[in-house]
Formats: C-alpha cells, structure tokens, sequence
C-alpha cells in the first residue's frame, strides 16, 4: 500500500516542482438507511463534527472525508450516480482543464448552499460532481 501512495502522490521534489494543485479534496459519498444512526459512526471515525443540510430532496451529511446521502429512494438514486465529490478552490480553472483534457460537462456550474457545484463525465466514464466557491 505504501508504494501505490508514493506513487500516487509523488515525491516531495515531484510535489513542488512548480505544478499547482487543482484539486483540495475527494469526498467518498455513502448511502446510509438511517442518518442519524450512521452519524456517530463516521463522527468517531474521523474525530470531526456533522455538518448536516439539505438539497435536492436527499438529507446530507459532510463528516470528514465522507457524504452521508439519506432520503427517498429517486432522490438518492440521482444522488448516488456521481462517484465523488471533488473539491477545489477554483472551479472554473479546474472544470476549464477537465473539458479540455476530454470531460463532459453534464450540468454547467449552479449555486448550492455550500458554493457551487458541477458535474462532469470523465473520458473514462465516471461521473464527478466538483464543487468550490
């Protein structure tokens, strides 16, 4: 596991070889039955607090690294067609890069109560939803 992180994350000389990091984070999304019930799970997990909202008819919590998705069953399953969340400080400069590279735009930027979000097809196939101010 070591040598798939190193190689993965490069060396210290690769890291700060002048490129700039588009991207802060990668949240793993996670259906759960019961939010409330899973909540502490995760809490404890990653020794932080939930930050818990709402949107588009699914009940969310960010806990660290993790988006709990909880609600009726059609809204969760739009939910659950993204892979991920990215995260990232800039998201024109980082949706400009990916649609240059061969993504798809699926939905153009819209405002969340978190920032706004964007969701794009990788040439790959995987769907990612990339959120920033």
């Amino acid at each position: 596991m070591r040598c798939v992180l190193a190689h993965l994350i490069g060396t210290d000389s690769e890291r700060n070889s002048g490129m700039t990091m588009k991207i802060d984070s990668v949240i793993a999304r996670q259906r759960v039955d019961d939010l409330e019930a899973a909540i502490p799970f995760y809490e404890r997990l990653t020794g932080q607090q939930a930050a818990r909202f709402a949107y588009a008819g699914v009940q969310l919590a960010g806990v660290g690294p993790f988006l709990l998705i909880s609600g009726p069953d059609e809204a969760v399953q739009q939910a659950a067609r993204v892979n991920a969340t990215v995260a990232t400080a800039d998201l024109t400069a980082v949706i400009e890069e990916a649609v240059a590279a061969g993504a798809t735009m699926v939905m153009p930027p819209q405002p969340t109560p978190n920032g706004l979000r964007a969701i794009l097809r990788h040439p790959h196939g995987g769907v990612y939803e990339y959120v920033g101010p």
